[in-house]
């Protein structure tokens, strides 16, 4: 079990918990994006209802449904990225027809999606009426392809079939899919854990778990007080503090840490049948999310050096004020300005200091963040600090990168969970940054 998660020791003692019988009846997977924190829940989902020895291998037909994400005793919800894991398993799927991993993790990747129109979600919901074609394409379109011998198959028409769920599953995402987990799905996932499984255990998973509205989070914390016998629940979340302190307490947590270079690089292997440039290793990026953010229209060409830009305008704009005031710049705001300068330039951006015509510029660069890209670039930005944090032995650094990890979160949650535009949110994280790099260097050093 688990040997599909590389280099995370999260998962030994998921596996230890399982073997001695002290699993918690509530998780909490936690850690930065990519590292397996979904990969894993999905994983113990599956070795929970094995009906046999629960190995990797293992052909029974309880395991075989959950490989394709068809379980009855499955239920997934909560935002995520859903475009750049299905172009990337597309196009993996497409390079390799005849492997049948390459298939299931293209079938995977839409299954993701599809789980979370789960008529024990959508019932009532007034969405189903506008969708419901749409979904019944998606079906059929999921299930002809399962049927499809494709290694004998034209390349043509794979192609085809492929690319019309492929869009199919773009107007699901775009229609149907929020940056919120609402209440009615919580109260409908509660009744649903109520119900007796189908086979030995329910697993519900939430993903991205910080990204409710305080009577959703209540409405989950009354689920988890009093959890029914034959269900396990997995929160997940790229920060454990992000999760209310209530529901905290009622969760056995699990850290995932950030994958070496290596790890990183074999799980393309492994996965994606692929490899990596090394380009994409500059700057401390993730591989793995270089790699997805490649498949996406706004791609890794273009939020890269965006990100750059941003923070590079945003030093300029902190040196510039920090001059009028008399006062000494901090010592990472010229890092960071020096680190990125050299990217920005390439792609060719201007160098203004005002928050308005920054944002113009991203929002323009970027085609509005189609596609949910503004939540990575949230991360490149954050990905960026923290590498300047890590290449510099100054413990004050710490600080600095804390202050922007803050402020960054508390911006997406904005865009995500608060429905605010992205250009005010962007404004606002612009002016939020550069006062708060002015204050801690005088409060630091006098």
């Amino acid at each position: 079990m688990f040997e599909n998660i590389i280099e995370q020791g999260a998962v030994l003692q998921l596996q230890d918990d399982i073997l001695s019988r002290r699993l918690a009846p509530s998780m909490l997977f936690y850690g930065p994006s990519e590292s397996g924190k979904g990969s894993a829940a999905l994983e113990l989902a599956r070795v929970l209802s094995c009906e046999k020895e629960a190995s990797w291998e293992c052909k029974c037909p309880s395991c075989e449904k959950h490989r394709y994400l068809q379980h009855a005793d499955l239920l997934i919800l909560g935002p995520r990225s859903f475009a750049a894991e299905i172009s990337a398993g597309y196009s993996t799927f497409l390079r390799n027809p005849a492997i049948d991993g390459t298939k299931k993790l293209f079938i995977r990747s839409l299954r993701k999606l599809q789980i979370r129109f789960s008529p024990v979600l959508m019932e009532d919901d007034p969405k189903l009426s506008k969708l419901s074609s749409v979904l019944q394409s998606f079906e059929e379109g999921l299930s002809d392809l399962w049927l499809t011998n494709t290694a004998s198959v034209d390349n043509a028409v794979l192609e085809k079939q492929c690319t019309s769920l492929v869009k199919t599953a773009q107007t699901l995402i775009e229609d149907g899919i929020g940056g919120t987990i609402p209440i009615d799905h919580i109260r409908k996932t509660a009744y649903w854990c109520r119900l007796a499984p189908a086979g030995k255990r329910k697993t519900l998973i939430i993903e991205n778990a910080e990204n409710m509205r305080d009577e959703a989070r209540n409405s989950l914390l009354k689920l988890l007080e009093e959890p029914p016998a034959a269900v396990n629940i997995i929160l997940t979340s790229q920060r454990r503090e992000a999760i209310m302190p209530t529901i905290l307490s009622r969760l056995r947590p699990y850290r995932f840490l950030k994958r070496s270079a290596q790890g990183e690089k074999e799980v393309l292997r492994r996965v994606f049948q692929d490899s990596v440039k090394e380009e994409s290793l500059a700057a401390g990026r993730s591989i793995i999310s270089a790699y997805l953010d490649s498949f996406l229209p706004a791609g890794a060409e273009k939020l890269y050096p965006l990100a750059a830009w941003f923070i590079v305008s945003l030093a300029r704009a902190v040196t510039s004020l920090d001059k009028k005031n008399g006062t000494q710049t901090a010592r990472i705001i010229t890092v960071l300005g020096q680190r990125y300068a050299p990217i920005a330039n390439e792609a060719g951006f201007e160098r203004p200091i005002d928050a308005a015509v920054i944002v113009k510029t991203l929002l323009e660069k970027s085609s509005n963040f189609e596609n949910d890209s503004i939540s990575r670039f949230f991360e490149i930005c954050l990905d960026m600090v923290c590498a300047a944090a890590r290449g510099d032995y100054d413990p004050q650094f710490i600080i600095y990168r804390d202050i922007f990890r803050k402020r960054i979160n508390e911006t997406e949650t904005a865009v995500n969970t608060l429905n605010i535009s992205a250009a005010l949110a962007l404004e606002g994280l612009f002016y939020s940054l550069k006062n708060d790099m002015v204050k801690p260097y005088r409060e630091i050093y006098g």
